[in-house]
């Protein structure tokens, strides 16, 4: 007599079906893991922008003024970052960043301060900018596009408050 084999794998309906699920996972998590990558890059600007105001700080108690730095680099990183311009008045404050970055960065003269959803865009302007007690003179800020669509994002501080704002709701 001949035995009938046990069955043992899956139906092709069931690998479907996992397949399927699969799929519905990936579907959310690709886009959430985006996105995620592209908020741990702000780390870079904020941190960034703590240091140039330490440096400010300490050049501003050494030589009594404030030293403006223009845009760097040049223009607005994309979704790949850029490389440092040397030979700039950042050189001069001893601020420079290891590697390669997402954002644009400058110091300019500032008369007040701004909201979360207002941060000036980066210009140009002279290099020394007088220190005042008890008043802001200065804005660190940071400009990019981490995501590439030409809607960018900016960041920034006064020399008075340290807190750094940003987008409610960043571009991407």
């Amino acid at each position: 007599m001949l035995k009938l084999r046990e069955k043992r794998g899956f139906t092709l309906i069931e690998l479907m079906i996992v397949v399927a699920i699969i799929a519905i996972l990936a579907a959310v998590a690709i886009p959430q893991y985006r996105k995620f990558q592209l908020r741990a890059k702000t780390s870079e600007a904020k941190a960034n922008i703590g240091a140039i105001r330490s440096v400010e700080e300490g050049w501003s108690a050494e030589h009594d003024y404030y030293y403006a730095a223009g845009p760097n680099p040049g223009t607005v990183p994309g979704s790949s970052p850029a490389d440092w311009t040397s030979g700039t008045n950042f050189d001069k404050l001893g601020f420079k960043p290891a590697g390669k970055v997402y954002y644009r960065y400058a110091v300019q003269s500032a008369t007040s301060t701004f909201d979360d959803d207002n941060v000036p865009s980066l210009s140009g302007g002279s290099d020394t900018v007088v220190a005042h007690d008890n008043s802001i003179d200065i804005a660190i800020l940071a400009e990019g596009d981490l995501d590439g669509d030409g809607t960018g994002s900016r960041y920034g501080c006064v020399d008075e408050n340290p807190s750094i704002k940003g987008p409610a709701g960043d571009d991407f």
